[in-house]
């Protein structure tokens, strides 16, 4: 059994239930009672004091609950994750492609954050945001718990410039650079997002780079932050993102084919530092196919 190193949260929800063991498996239905169990009985779950819970521990609406991700086995990620900027404050890296950002699934140690973990020895890492399992680069962490909210603000806030770059095929038709703007929902399955009438909470400037025969490379720049907002917009323009596995249709589900990742990179970060005042700007290393 592989153990993740850092406890994942949980805050139980409303129900009809008396124990916290009881709210874990409404929680997480595809996880049964008697797994929960054994790892309660193992102190592998405990109260936001990091007290283990027992099987009679009461649970309520709301309550925090902290548990160890656990898998039997776990796939091997290739790819190195590559540190550019530690301080006191900041971890900045680039992420490779198909390695997921935090445990997920079947990912626990294979993930951004453990490997980080591991290698800078600093358990309070933390990532600010989130980039999806197929694409690669710039991740920025917190490494200090009493900062991070100012650094969290950049986000909320809308004052940090994310700048990504995608092989797609042209759009000779569209006028850009384009500002695309649309509503996105959960869709089907519950991984996948779509457009739907209503007023619009997504935002992505789109531009090119460079122009090629079969496939053009994008300059994409969020506004906003929904799941998968780049991936769907850019299917909605009629370019898909090149080895885009869910959109514009979700593809039969199969192992991950290493040779062909989604040419996706977030290439820049841009913001004003809101401890010290300074401009700041990280950029990714890595690169996307050539035309």
């Amino acid at each position: 059994m592989i153990h993740a190193t850092a406890p994942s949260t949980v805050h139980l929800p409303e129900g009809d239930w008396v124990t916290a063991l009881d709210g874990l498996c409404a929680c997480f239905p595809r996880i049964g009672r008697a797994q929960w169990l054994d790892r309660i009985r193992r102190g592998r779950v405990m109260d936001a004091s990091d007290i283990p819970i027992d099987e009679h521990t009461p649970g309520r609406a709301g309550m925090k609950l902290k548990y160890f991700r656990e898998v039997e086995s776990e796939p091997a990620i290739p790819g190195e994750e590559v540190v550019l900027h530690v301080d006191e404050h900041l971890v900045v890296v680039d992420k490779p492609h198909f390695l997921p950002v935090v445990p997920a699934g079947g990912y626990v140690q294979q993930t951004l954050l453990a490997r980080l973990v591991r290698r800078l020895g600093n358990p309070a890492l933390v990532p600010l945001h989130r980039l999806d399992r197929e694409t690669a680069g710039l991740v920025l962490f917190s490494a200090r718990p009493a900062t991070r909210d100012a650094y969290l603000s950049l986000f909320r806030e809308r004052r940090i410039v994310k700048r990504y770059e995608a092989l797609a095929a042209p759009l000779p038709q569209l006028a850009l650079p384009h500002l695309h703007r649309s509503r996105l929902e959960a869709g089907e399955p519950f991984f996948r997002m779509r457009e739907v009438e209503g007023e619009a909470n997504s935002q992505t400037r789109v531009d090119v780079l460079e122009r090629g025969a079969q496939l053009w490379r994008y300059a994409l720049e969020p506004h906003t932050g929904r799941k998968h907002q780049l991936r769907v917009h850019m299917a909605a323009l009629g370019a898909p993102i090149r080895n885009d596995r869910f959109y514009p249709q979700l593809q039969e589900r199969a192992e991950d084919d290493f040779s062909r990742p989604l040419q996706l990179l977030a290439r820049g970060l841009a913001f004003v530092d809101p401890l010290s005042g300074q401009a700041r700007e990280f950029r990714s290393r890595l690169s996307l196919e050539p035309l």
